[in-house]
Protein backbone atom coordinates (compact mmCIF):
# COMPACT_ATOMS: atom_id res chain seq x y z
CA UNK A 1 0.00 0.00 0.00
CA UNK A 2 1.30 3.47 -0.85
CA UNK A 3 1.76 6.12 1.83
CA UNK A 4 -0.60 8.46 -0.07
CA UNK A 5 -3.43 5.95 0.48
CA UNK A 6 -2.85 5.93 4.26
CA UNK A 7 -3.06 9.71 4.77
CA UNK A 8 -6.79 10.18 5.44
CA UNK A 9 -7.26 7.14 7.66
CA UNK A 10 -8.27 7.58 11.29
CA UNK A 11 -6.29 5.79 14.01
CA UNK A 12 -8.51 3.87 16.47
CA UNK A 13 -7.38 1.91 19.53
CA UNK A 14 -8.96 -1.54 19.75
CA UNK A 15 -8.32 -1.76 23.52
CA UNK A 16 -10.59 1.14 24.49
CA UNK A 17 -12.24 2.28 21.24
CA UNK A 18 -10.52 5.65 21.51
CA UNK A 19 -9.84 7.78 18.46
CA UNK A 20 -6.24 8.97 18.46
CA UNK A 21 -6.16 11.09 15.32
CA UNK A 22 -5.70 10.98 11.59
CA UNK A 23 -2.55 9.60 10.03
CA UNK A 24 -2.18 12.68 7.80
CA UNK A 25 -1.73 14.82 10.95
CA UNK A 26 0.88 12.41 12.34
CA UNK A 27 4.57 11.84 11.74
CA UNK A 28 6.13 8.50 10.84
CA UNK A 29 9.32 7.34 12.53
CA UNK A 30 11.27 5.35 9.92
CA UNK A 31 14.27 3.10 10.49
CA UNK A 32 17.02 4.54 8.30
CA UNK A 33 18.79 1.18 7.93
CA UNK A 34 15.95 -0.77 6.35
CA UNK A 35 13.32 1.84 5.42
CA UNK A 36 10.60 0.24 7.56
CA UNK A 37 8.15 2.21 9.70
CA UNK A 38 9.09 1.96 13.40
CA UNK A 39 6.33 4.09 14.95
CA UNK A 40 3.61 6.67 14.37
CA UNK A 41 3.89 9.95 16.29
CA UNK A 42 0.33 11.22 16.83
CA UNK A 43 -0.06 14.82 18.06
CA UNK A 44 -1.78 14.85 21.45
CA UNK A 45 -3.43 18.21 20.77
CA UNK A 46 -4.53 20.06 17.66
CA UNK A 47 -3.90 23.75 17.19
CA UNK A 48 -4.07 25.68 13.94
CA UNK A 49 -0.79 27.40 14.81
CA UNK A 50 0.99 24.25 16.03
CA UNK A 51 3.11 24.24 12.88
CA UNK A 52 5.13 27.07 14.41
CA UNK A 53 5.80 25.55 17.82
CA UNK A 54 6.88 22.39 19.60
CA UNK A 55 4.34 19.57 19.59
CA UNK A 56 3.38 17.00 22.19
CA UNK A 57 2.90 13.54 20.76
CA UNK A 58 2.01 9.95 21.55
CA UNK A 59 4.35 7.34 20.05
CA UNK A 60 2.58 4.24 18.75
CA UNK A 61 4.93 1.36 17.79
CA UNK A 62 4.18 0.05 14.29
CA UNK A 63 3.96 -3.51 15.63
CA UNK A 64 0.77 -2.45 17.48
CA UNK A 65 -1.05 -1.96 14.16
CA UNK A 66 -3.57 -4.79 13.83
CA UNK A 67 -5.51 -3.88 10.67
CA UNK A 68 -5.52 -1.21 7.97
CA UNK A 69 -9.03 -0.84 6.59
CA UNK A 70 -10.69 1.43 4.04
CA UNK A 71 -11.33 4.27 6.50
CA UNK A 72 -9.25 3.55 9.58
CA UNK A 73 -6.17 1.99 11.09
CA UNK A 74 -6.88 -0.29 14.05
CA UNK A 75 -4.17 -0.47 16.70
CA UNK A 76 -4.04 -2.44 19.94
CA UNK A 77 -2.28 -0.54 22.68
CA UNK A 78 -2.91 -0.51 26.41
CA UNK A 79 -2.73 2.84 28.25
CA UNK A 80 0.58 1.95 29.91
CA UNK A 81 2.00 1.19 26.45
CA UNK A 82 1.77 4.82 25.34
CA UNK A 83 5.06 6.66 25.09
CA UNK A 84 4.65 10.43 25.27
CA UNK A 85 7.15 13.10 24.35
CA UNK A 86 7.90 16.31 22.48
CA UNK A 87 9.46 17.10 19.16
CA UNK A 88 10.36 20.28 17.31
CA UNK A 89 10.06 20.99 13.63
Amino acid sequence: MRLSKLGGKEIVNLSDGGRLGILAESELLIDERNGKIRAVLVPSFRNQFSIFQDKNFVEIPWNCVRKIGNDMIIIELEEEGFSKGRFSL
